[in-house]
């Protein structure tokens, strides 16, 4: 055959030296990091269980590429910042991502045609997943998997126990709205005033950084709806798994419903909302506000003095509750806040409550713009809600997998409570060369990492965990609307 040279790019001079350039490396990878993530799937089998909330019709033996196969290389790919599906019909030729798939032939050299020396599924592939429909059987002409939305909300819960081998010592569930933008005329977008846009406004619970529900809604929907129905099956599921685990809705004063707080009332569930201001509160707290100015005009810095107090509003409460009101005065003027709750005194001043208790649940806000930004959570461009709501759910179990990596691999090092982006950019992205034999498959990682020392604690900590309970069983799944 014909020996080609390959093309040389020539640079800028270095000095005396010439700076040359040319595509000749052989089987390079930028993202051998990714091999961590492979040890975390290994380890907990996230990717694996969330493989039983789909079902899939096609006939295997004609089938390339397994469910299980195609949800790895689409998940890890979002893990390691590809977005887009147009980025799988380069990332197929990728041996390294082949091997976190788990392929067995990662150069693609035993398949046929077009399709030869590249192991992976292409964007078309994965997007026949994406948009799946509500039915499809062994008859269906391209859309054969179907995904079961209630059973992957399902699958979140489980997801979190799973992670603890001893019961947490208490429960606090964070409830919060977002927006997605929307950028074309999808299914189910509306106008929101609030953030001046047409979007989605999910909704997200959150234990901690644990993300345990991740619910697509239109934009024209209250906050607080769909959030009852979730919340039991959640709490349900938590009692009876940890059944003396205290547990505590919080959220912001959107989710202050009488509803929600009766039903939290009669099911042993406590509650912490904040509480929109009205006139009535305002006169309350009225010589707090007082006191607060005072103590600021003699010190000249922000001063807060805290008021705990019982209230019934007129109309649309049941009955008296705690609230704890907050008189601040900043250097632009009064700022008063409120809080509702059935936590007792006892257990927490009203200082406490505010600054302690209730302030905590903006991590769960920075939790959302790490889905967002780093997950691409946002990617809602698909014409439906119903793909739209997989997607986000992809994204959501991408995030499972980089926080368990998070805990588990970098705990004592440096990145323990690092970002999504930051593992990504400074452990994730490390370029390697790869040799593929008969009975090896060698990665020769750069020399000139400079985080070394954290790859090697987190390979040595994940090969070191012992996941001492079963894997959860994912629930039968059951044709879902959208």
């Amino acid at each position: 055959m014909t020996q080609c040279t390959p093309t040389l790019f020539d640079f800028q001079a270095l000095g005396n030296r010439e700076v040359v350039a040319a595509f000749n490396g052989g089987k390079v990878t930028s993202d051998a990091g990714g091999l961590l993530l492979r040890e975390v799937e290994a380890k907990f089998g996230f990717i694996a269980q969330f493989a039983r909330c789909f079902t899939d019709y096609r006939d295997p033996e004609r089938t390339d590429h397994s469910l299980e196969e195609l949800l790895k290389q689409r998940i890890f790919g979002l893990c390691l910042g590809y977005e887009d599906l147009n980025d799988h019909d380069q990332l197929r030729n990728d041996p390294l991502l082949a091997v976190l798939v788990g392929k067995k032939d990662p150069l693609g050299e035993k398949r046929l045609g077009r399709d030869k020396g590249k192991a992976l599924a292409g964007k078309s592939t994965l997007n026949r997943l994406e948009l799946t429909p509500v039915r499809a059987n062994v008859d269906s002409r391209y859309k054969k998997i179907v995904a079961h939305l209630d059973a992957m909300q399902q699958y979140l819960v489980q997801a979190f126990v799973q992670q603890y081998v001893v019961p947490p010592p208490r429960i606090v569930l964070d409830v919060d709205a977002t927006n997605m933008p929307v950028h074309g005329h999808q299914l189910g977008r509306f106008f929101h005033g609030y953030y001046d846009e047409y979007c989605y406004l999910p909704l997200y619970i959150f234990c901690g950084d644990h993300p345990l529900l991740a619910l697509l809604r239109p934009a024209d929907l209250d906050e607080p709806v769909g959030l009852l129905k979730h919340l039991k099956r959640i709490v349900a599921y938590l009692r009876h798994v940890w059944p003396n685990v205290p547990i505590l809705v919080r959220g912001d004063s959107g989710f202050c419903r009488e509803h929600l707080m009766r039903w939290c009332e009669d099911n042993r569930v406590d509650f912490l909302f904040g509480l929109a201001k009205n006139a009535r509160l305002l006169r309350i707290l009225g010589g707090e506000m007082h006191q607060a100015k005072r103590q600021f005009e003699q010190i000249k810095e922000a001063t807060r003095v805290f008021k705990d107090f019982t209230y019934k509003t007129k109309k649309t409460w049941s009955r008296e509750r705690r609230v704890v009101g907050k008189a601040e005065h900043l250097a632009k003027g009064a700022n008063p806040r409120f809080v509702v709750t059935s936590l007792t005194q006892e257990a927490f001043d009203a200082k406490t409550l505010y600054e302690k208790e209730y302030c905590a649940r903006g991590n769960m806000e920075n939790r959302i713009k790490e889905k967002k930004l780093y997950l691409f959570a946002d990617r809602v461009s698909c014409h439906t809600m119903r793909a739209n709501q997989v997607r986000l759910c992809l994204s959501t179990v991408a995030y499972v997998v980089m926080r368990a990596l998070r805990q588990f691999g970098l705990k004592e090092t440096e990145m323990a409570q690092a970002q999504c982006d930051t593992i990504r950019v400074k452990l994730l992205k490390i370029g390697a060369t790869i040799q593929v034999t008969v009975r090896r498959v060698v990665l020769a990682l750069s020399e000139a990492c400079p985080f070394q020392a954290v790859f090697q604690r987190a390979w040595t900590n994940l090969r070191a965990l012992v996941v001492p309970f079963e894997p959860f069983q994912s629930p039968q799944p059951a044709p879902s609307s959208a």
